[in-house]
């Protein structure tokens, strides 16, 4: 057996032992599943970030999976069970469980409801569910919510009926929030939108082409791109059922004002917003707003300004969703921290990101000379 120890030993690629063993010494859980590690004196083998004593480096030796380590000799550590799924994954699965309990129970699920039904005590599954998905359960089930209800509105015999089928125990509660939810009224969404108006002009500036729509409550959407006729299809697609209004003189000042954010990156937005989206979606948007001219952000240090550090596909989903582009400056999140690097797409074209940021460093050296 120790033959077959030090056989599988010395299988594993030198190079690649020391960057393992880093990640042993840290008990770093990112690693679990890429790898096991195996202790000669004790004949067990345990995952990188396994809780137990750490062991002498010279008792120890890697395999690629569990399989190769029992192959070899060793059996499972019952500490960490190497050989089941990671804490993670199984972290992870139970999660998806309270999403799907949420999303199918009629009246909204508690914490303690949830927390126990998961195995775990509530506030450790609030903090794992808050990182997971990247909102709290309360947050969750208010999202999943306001989607039924929309779904609900388009079907039902009346407003009263969509409203205490979506989970809302009272129609005043529902009608306090339903602008925010809805960004109109029940009854407008019911028939389409149809009865919305929103006013939108076209015009063009340094980055080309350039649309501005706005509604009664303020800013709706902010399109870029090469083709005017293209915008304009992008909006009624958004707005498929609201009258879209050719802006008049009132507008184009509106317009004109946009347009000098663009130019003027240095400019506070002082312009209103009417913009809906999930509840993760705002608070990404936000923590974008927050990032000044000049400077960048990676998706994962946003993640982790909005307490959510393993969402970083929602984050780069979120400013994908955005529909007013530089008001909320989604161009400022890049993908990966070297300043030289643009990565990370731009819904409007990644010349236009390059050009914004290059614009705003300018813009910012001047300011540092002066």
């Amino acid at each position: 057996m120790a033959q077959a120890r030090q056989k599988a030993s010395a299988q594993i690629p030198a190079g690649a032992d020391e960057a393992r063993w880093e990640a042993v010494v840290a008990r770093d859980a990112s690693h679990d599943g890429r790898f096991v590690f195996s202790v000669k004196t004790t004949g067990v083998y345990c995952r990188p970030s396994c809780a137990a004593r750490q062991p002498n480096r010279e008792n120890v030796a890697f395999h690629d999976t569990p399989a190769a380590a029992e192959q070899a000799g060793f059996r499972p550590c019952k500490r960490c069970k190497p050989d089941g799924p990671s804490r993670d994954a199984e972290l992870r699965g139970k999660i998806a469980a309270a999403c799907r309990m949420i999303e199918g129970a009629e009246d909204e699920p508690g914490l303690d409801e949830l927390a126990a039904a998961a195995g775990l005590s509530p506030h450790h599954f609030h903090r794992v569910f808050k990182s997971i998905v990247g909102v709290t359960p309360k947050a969750y089930a208010v999202a999943r919510r306001q989607t039924r209800v929309r779904a609900k509105l388009t079907g039902s015999k009346s407003v009263t009926e969509a409203i205490h089928d979506s989970g809302y125990n009272s129609s005043g509660r529902f009608y306090a929030d339903s602008n925010e939810v809805l960004g109109m009224t029940p009854t407008t969404f019911r028939s389409g939108g149809a009865d919305a108006q929103i006013k939108f002009a076209v015009a063009q500036c340094s980055l080309g082409a350039i649309l501005v729509a706005a509604s009664e409550k303020g800013v709706c959407a902010i399109f870029l791109g090469d083709d005017p006729q293209a915008l304009v299809d992008d909006l009624q697609n958004r707005f498929p059922k609201a009258h879209l209004v050719g802006g008049d003189g009132a507008f184009e000042s509106l317009t004109s004002k946009v347009i000098g954010f663009i130019e003027r990156p240095d400019a506070r937005w002082d312009l209103p917003l009417d913009i809906q989206g999930t509840a993760f979606q705002h608070r990404v948007w936000q923590a974008l707003q927050a990032i000044p001219a000049g400077q960048t952000l990676t998706y994962g240090e946003v993640a982790q300004r909005i307490g959510a550090p393993k969402a970083v596909r929602a984050v780069g989903s979120a400013c994908g969703a955005n529909p007013v582009a530089v008001a909320i400056p989604c161009h400022r999140v890049i993908r990966t921290g070297n300043s030289g690097t643009v990565g990370g797409g731009y819904r409007w074209g990644i010349d236009r990101k390059r050009a914004l940021l290059a614009r705003e460093a300018k813009v910012k050296g001047q300011g540092s000379r002066g």
